[in-house]
């Protein structure tokens, strides 16, 4: 018996924990339309302002909600609209943290890759107001029965590994432990209790820094600024746990890990493993995101740490190119994963979203459109329309 089949035979009962509302679902991020590019170009010289902004905002919205709904998602984001960048948007609205905007480097090698923002802790951190309520409350309003609204923040780690301890204020906090990641955790559980307050059932969290821990080069960087690469995957899923206890009970939590998606590029390579036991056993979550579109994620043995109830989303279908991928290779690749957790307990999506930030990946709307069709064809013949 293969594994899809496996799957549907009777004698093989569905786990009881917090379901995905489908076996398909997407990171969150879309193409902006051009009209939305100009808003926030006019907004950004002061010709418009925030609340013409966010009418702007709130037609394109509507519209990236329909388009998430015709191609048969459950799912359903805001496209990320409202933000020029997926994290530095929400940080900045925390309470004593400071970034900066990525930018784009020459190599000697005359290849151009990202520097990744600069973010500072200059303060205690703190939730000093919703951040994403109104926001989830227009998404809300404007879907259709059947479907159900995802929030996307950024993980919290990034308030460490991007700087380690050089980035976080000796004044604010003199020791890390355990004072900073109780109020990181706490300043992000206040948002997820607002999120649950106004009717959000599904937050996910966008993490860099566990898949920049699989990749040799950052793993020595952060050894050079006095970081233990080995440590850190467990003092993470420790930090993440914290956040985790203040999450309400009947709230989603899941995890993506980005490996870097600026206009098509990647950040980091390596496989999943100096990380997956960290990540797949011990963090409180309900899913994980994780990306497979290539050679650069490594092969699937990391998924044998996924606990029982948990849920592992592969990425195999990439934002990055326009090229579709054919629908027996995803078969086999899914086939291959399920020698390593349970069929039962994986999922489809893309690898990333198509726009983690405003100028969005080299890839057309109409190739967006077609993989997200593909994710929903290809998961529906594995696991069903469920």
């Amino acid at each position: 018996m293969t594994a899809i089949a496996a799957l549907h035979h009777p004698s093989i009962a569905p786990h009881d924990h917090l379901r995905l509302p489908a076996r398909y679902d997407h990171v969150g991020s879309f193409l902006r339309p051009a009209y939305l590019l100009q808003a926030r170009a006019q907004h950004a010289k002061g010709e418009i302002d925030a609340a013409a902004l966010r009418k702007v905002e709130d037609r394109a919205i509507t519209e990236v909600v329909k388009f998430q709904q015709d191609v048969g998602m459950k799912a359903i984001t805001d496209g990320e609209y409202r933000r020029t960048y997926f994290h530095i948007d929400f940080l900045d609205q925390l309470g004593g943290v400071k970034t900066a905007a990525p930018v784009m480097i020459e190599n000697a090698d005359g290849t151009r890759s990202l520097a990744p923002p600069v973010m500072r802790v200059i303060d205690k951190v703190r939730h000093d107001r919703p951040i994403e309520v109104d926001n989830y409350l227009y998404l809300q309003g404007e879907l259709s029965p059947g479907s159900i609204a995802k929030v996307a923040i950024p993980s919290p780690t990034m308030l460490h590994f991007r700087g380690g301890r050089g980035g976080i204020s000796k004044v604010a906090y003199p020791e890390l432990e355990p004072v900073f990641y109780d109020d990181v955790a706490r300043a992000f559980g206040d948002e997820l209790k607002a999120l649950h307050a106004a009717g959000c059932r599904y937050v996910q969290m966008d993490d860099t820094n566990l898949a920049y821990l699989c990749d040799p080069k950052m793993r020595e960087a952060a050894r050079l600024r006095g970081d233990d690469p080995d440590e850190l995957p467990r003092r993470y899923a420790g930090f993440i746990n914290k956040l985790a206890a203040h999450k309400p009970a009947d709230m989603l939590l899941a995890m993506h890990l980005c490996r870097g998606n600026f206009r098509s590029t990647f950040a980091a390579s390596g496989d999943y493993e100096p990380v997956a036991e960290a990540l797949l056993s011990e963090m409180n979550l309900d899913a994980y995101f994780l990306e497979y579109d290539d050679l650069r994620s490594g092969d699937f043995r990391p998924l044998r740490f996924l606990k029982k109830g948990k849920t592992a989303v592969l990425g195999l279908i990439t934002t990055k190119v326009g090229a579709l991928e054919d629908k027996d290779d995803i078969k086999r690749r899914i086939e291959e994963a399920a020698q390593y957790a349970p069929l039962d307990q994986l999922a489809l999506s893309p690898q990333c979203g198509f726009a983690s930030s405003a100028e969005g990946n080299d890839i057309s709307w109409d190739n967006q459109r077609r993989k997200l069709e593909l994710v929903v064809d290809v998961a529906r013949e594995v696991w069903g329309d469920r």
